[in-house]
């Protein structure tokens, strides 16, 4: 017989707000279903390593579900399904709502790039007889997490006579992959004596290409010159086409199982994919939504929304402009009413390293989707800080749903900060707050996720999007 509760406890049970594993409660359906969306994702991960792949294989699954490219001189119906790629870089997709356009429009924003090495726009160099390439990180890393590990190269060439041509190499297991080379312990004992930071330098992170020279002993540069002559046959380019080429070096490491239960993910570029994904499969499984509801798959957020592809840029309200003036209705006055889940990651809680976060209000692996309803750094500066009102409307929307979910900030007050793409949005005039997963190790080579959160950040924007 099971022992009656408490006064005291019961009391506690109503008035303490007391956050736990969401799988102790998960039905064995939905655990079932975590892991089926799981799967989806790993492959979308492995398929989606940079921000042009992500947009690629985004408008591909959009296309199965019958998204059709926009037209801004078309006026749309109700459950119209249309997409906008934005320079392959960043796209947004919608579905017209029943209700008029100037009730307001729902968004789900995410990013899809990630922190990575790009090559410098002049990054072919021989010495002591081996072929490298100079790189310059993108984003906030940790520059020695980036040495040693195996790298595949993405992009693409813009050559002079106006073709683009594309370029994927490492990510297969018959191909060869690349590498930044790293001091031996033997021989480190002045690298050690440097600060953490400094462990390795932005110009140190060099990436190792080839060590064969052509065959011809009178000449200098030979390894080059034989990476070169490669390059030649394989793509048709010469050396001077690097100057107007986007080309990211990432980790070839594959979506993987995390743990003895298979209950968490590791892999490259959960930060923000692991949004992005739920953001674009709630719109695409959406049917017949009341407002009209958009994705938003963003490019630059690691390095601040700026740029035509980022959220810092017009092309949002643009796209909001040319819907709108379809039914006669100002962009602004459509923006003014719409509401926004900036879906990005924050910070789980490290046990490890529990100094940096103030428990409280620390994001949990397994507790769910986590609202962070202020971003920035010390003194909050940077964020837009969503109101209590609108935070409490999705926290309303979130327990009638019965969806798991925690609330969170990024770390301890003054240990640090960052941002995501909410004040840009919010700039517009747009009710907006943070809300996704937790992710641990953050901006390394190989982070990790928790799939019950995944699946739950799913369920909160469809639920949104209802």
């Amino acid at each position: 017989m099971a022992k009656e509760k408490s006064k005291t406890t019961l009391l506690k049970e109503e008035l303490f707000y007391a956050p736990k594993n969401g799988r102790l409660k998960a039905s064995e359906d939905v655990l079932a279903q975590t892991e089926c969306f799981c799967e989806d994702y790993k492959k979308f991960l492995d398929m989606s390593k940079t921000e042009r792949l992500a947009v690629r294989t985004s408008i591909e699954l959009a296309r199965q579900k019958g998204f059709c490219e926009f037209d801004p001189d078309k006026k749309y119906s109700a459950g119209d399904k249309i997409y906008f790629n934005n320079r392959n870089k960043a796209v947004i997709f919608a579905i017209i709502g029943s209700e008029p356009i100037s009730n307001g429009v729902k968004i789900a924003a995410a990013h899809i790039d990630s922190p990575r090495l790009d090559l410098k726009p002049n990054p072919l160099y021989e010495d002591s007889e081996l072929a490298l390439f100079k790189t310059h990180y993108y984003g906030g890393i940790k520059k020695y997490q980036w040495t040693a590990i195996p790298l595949s190269l993405h992009g693409v060439f813009a050559k002079k006579d106006g073709t683009v041509l594309e370029v994927s190499l490492g990510e297969n297991d018959d191909e060869p992959c690349f590498v930044v080379t790293d001091l031996l312990p033997h021989l480190a004992v002045e690298q050690s004596k440097r600060k953490l930071n400094e462990g390795i330098k932005g110009e140190e992170l060099n990436i190792l290409i080839g060590s064969h020279p052509f065959k011809d002993d009178s000449e200098s540069e030979l390894v080059k010159l034989n990476i070169l002559n490669l390059l030649k046959e394989k793509y048709s380019i010469t050396e001077a086409d690097f100057l107007s080429a986007e080309l990211e070096f990432v980790p070839t490491f594959k979506a993987k199982d995390i743990g003895f239960d298979r209950s968490m993910i590791g892999a490259y570029g959960h930060d923000d994919r692991v949004c992005a994904y739920p953001a674009l499969m709630a719109v695409l499984n959406a049917t017949n939504p009341k407002k009209t509801i958009v994705t938003i798959l963003a490019d630059k957020e690691e390095v601040g929304s700026d740029g035509n592809t980022g959220l810092n840029s017009a092309f949002l309200s643009y796209f909001i402009e040319d819907l709108s003036r379809a039914q006669n209705i100002p962009g602004y006055r459509v923006l003014r009413n719409s509401k926004c889940l900036s879906a990005d990651v924050n910070a789980a809680f490290d046990p490890t390293f529990p100094d940096v976060a103030e428990r409280k209000n620390a994001a949990m692996l397994n507790r769910g989707a986590v609202i962070t309803k202020y971003t920035g750094s010390r003194g909050k500066s940077d964020t837009s800080d969503a109101s209590a009102e609108y935070v409490g409307e999705i926290r309303t929307m979130l327990d009638k749903a019965n969806i798991t979910w925690q609330i969170g900030e990024l770390g301890k007050v003054d240990a640090g900060g960052g941002g995501t793409v909410a004040k840009y949005i919010a700039n517009l005039g747009v009710d907006v707050v943070d809300l996704g997963v937790p992710v641990l190790s953050m901006h390394s080579p190989f982070e990790v996720v928790a799939k019950f959160d995944v699946y739950m950040t799913y369920l909160t924007i469809s639920e949104f999007y209802k």
